[in-house]
């Protein structure tokens, strides 16, 4: 995805008023609204092949998937997100409709454009939320994967995903193979 483009300040509900209008993505953070610029094929194939992957693994479970058009309350009443993938085992969370707040695990597929502000502010908010345990970078130019896992004593752990090594989300027990993830990129 391009950076977000600065759009104006409003408040939480202004924002979700508005957005329900919109054509276009747009996050909130902390009274601004950030326009999204559109995806790579790069990015959206490792992300159509990452979805594909958690939605049969967790079919017939309590957890589900959810896309980028999914809003994430990632602070309460301050900022919205569109992670590219989301999962949630939340049952309240299941039943709404525009914005969900308890993810398990959360992936972002990287550019060049937003890597930086993914990593690093994103993250930060992320890290916040009481129910994530797994957060995720993948890189669709380098094919690299990152994951971060929260520890028992609150820490986030990195683990270097080497390639041809599956992805293991253990929040979820769910094994996403290397190859599988950067599928269909050439």
């Amino acid at each position: 995805m391009g950076l977000p483009q600065h759009v104006s300040e409003m408040s939480v509900q202004d924002y979700l008023d508005w957005e329900m209008e919109q054509q276009e993505k747009h996050e909130f953070f902390h009274g601004e609204v950030f326009a999204m610029a559109g995806a790579s094929r790069r990015h959206v194939t490792v992300s159509g092949n990452v979805f594909s992957s958690l939605d049969q693994a967790l079919e017939g479970g309590n957890c589900r998937v959810y896309m980028a058009d999914m809003k994430l309350q990632a602070a309460p009443d301050s900022v919205y997100f569109y992670p590219d993938l989301f999962v949630t085992c939340d049952a309240a969370d299941h039943l709404e409709d525009y914005a969900m707040n308890s993810p398990i695990v959360v992936v972002e597929v990287l550019s060049a454009s937003t890597a930086a502000y993914d990593r690093g502010e994103k993250f930060a908010v992320y890290r916040k939320i009481p129910s994530l345990q797994e957060f995720v970078l993948i890189d669709p130019e380098r094919k690299t994967i990152e994951l971060f896992r929260r520890t028992p004593s609150d820490l986030w752990e990195l683990h270097d995903i080497i390639p041809e090594q599956p992805l293991y989300l253990n929040s979820i027990k769910v094994e996403i193979g290397w190859a599988r993830i950067f599928r269909n990129l050439e």
